[in-house]
């Protein structure tokens, strides 16, 4: 049964000079089944009537605060307010911006990490099942096609026992102290009170989430070498660790914003006692395949011998690139699949609902704590957690 009309949905952040509001919108429109409506896209209301105008909105419904908008929002009338709300602010804004939505009855697409403390993580599970909303997680890179072909082919045995994962997310842009020459990206990221960690944060957190969602192991125990290399900024901005999973595997995580010459260069290899896997998210419609006694394979995205979910997480015919924002729309698509039919008394489909939960935002908090812990008492420590229901 179909909802008979767009979802509608509003945006908390993303106004002028920011990044990331930009490619959620782009992301939310790719497939035409949603339109933005409302918003309150920054602290200073001036700056977030701008943010309204250049998107056509309707005046009334540009908010001078993310409580405002929750609360005029959920008193309108069924199919006139937004159906879910998109945050996308520096992470100290995530829970409360959260928490009032869901205690409004209104789903969540939030950035990530989910929060920067782990009482708040779970105080939003709770909220999340007490409200019976729908939660997503924007870990775009689970998104992508080939990584869902990862995540099939491990699951299905083909590579057999997974015993070792190496994921990587080395970027080179705050190689220097450039939070102090103004740029806006540069400066709530690199600090503490809005970002809560660094590198381990902003891209360690992704590269945490990558190796679970592919190998769908568990973290039993890590020891992270967290390091500042730039002179006096407050906060990480590399890490490498070890990493102990359920089952056996073991594990290498490296995550640095100060590697000159890099870009965006997250990729993974897994390693099973058959055979192995290779993404690279700047070359992310090739996944790379090994086994014990024969060639090298590159599986390619867009052909009919992919897994179903690959196929059905994929737009184009094989040979026309899809990437970043399209890995981005994924997570949209099937959240928004997944709430239109809860909304009509349907069950969405296990391809729908595969997208980054609250729970899987509780487990990037604690993962993140965990490291800075190791890397404080240069030890061990124990990494298992598992979130509330």
């Amino acid at each position: 049964m179909s909802l008979g009309r767009k979802l509608k949905y509003g945006m908390v952040g993303g106004g002028p000079g920011a990044f990331i509001g930009a490619v959620h919108r782009m992301a939310a429109a790719l497939d035409g089944a949603m339109e933005l409506v409302a918003g309150a896209f920054s602290a200073d209301p001036g700056k977030s009537r701008q943010q309204g105008a250049e998107l056509l909105l309707d005046p009334a419904r540009v908010y001078t605060s993310f409580a405002e908008m929750a609360e005029k929002e959920a008193a309108l009338s069924d199919g006139e307010r937004i159906d879910f709300v998109s945050i996308v602010t520096p992470n100290h804004v995530h829970f409360p911006a959260a928490k009032v939505f869901i205690e409004a009855g209104i789903h969540v697409v939030c950035d990530k990490p989910m929060t920067n403390t782990l009482e708040n993580a779970e105080a939003l599970c709770r909220l999340v099942h007490h409200h019976g909303v729908e939660f997503a997680l924007t870990h775009n890179y689970t998104g992508y096609p080939m990584v869902k072909q990862a995540r099939a082919m491990v699951a299905a045995g083909e590579i057999g026992e997974v015993l070792k994962v190496i994921v990587e997310y080395p970027q080179g842009w705050l190689a220097t102290p450039l939070e102090r020459t103004g740029h806006k990206q540069a400066g709530w990221r690199t600090d503490p009170k809005r970002a809560g960690a660094g590198s381990l944060g902003d891209i360690g957190s992704h590269a945490d989430n990558l190796a679970r969602y592919v190998t769908g192991l568990e973290l039993e125990a890590l020891c992270a070498d967290v390091t500042t290399f730039v002179a006096g900024r407050p906060i990480d901005d590399d890490v490498s660790m070890l990493l102990r999973f359920n089952g056996g595997a073991r594990g290498v995580l490296h995550a640095s914003q100060i590697s000159v010459g890099e870009e965006n260069n997250l990729n993974i290899r897994v390693h099973g006692s058959s055979g192995s896997l290779q993404w690279f998210q700047e070359h992310p419609n090739w996944l790379h395949c090994r086994t014990l006694d024969g060639p090298e394979q590159v599986l390619k995205r867009g052909n009919d011998y992919l897994s179903a979910i690959a196929q059905h997480n994929s737009r184009l015919p094989s040979g026309h690139p899809e990437a970043f924002i399209e890995a981005f729309a994924n997570i949209y698509s099937n959240f928004g699949r997944t709430i239109a039919a809860r909304m009509v008394g349907d069950e969405p489909s296990a391809f729908d609902t595969d997208f980054p939960s609250v729970q899987d935002g509780a487990r990037g908090v604690h993962f993140i704590l965990s490291a800075l812990e190791s890397g404080s008492t240069r030890s061990w420590v124990d990494a298992r957690y598992s979130p509330p229901a």
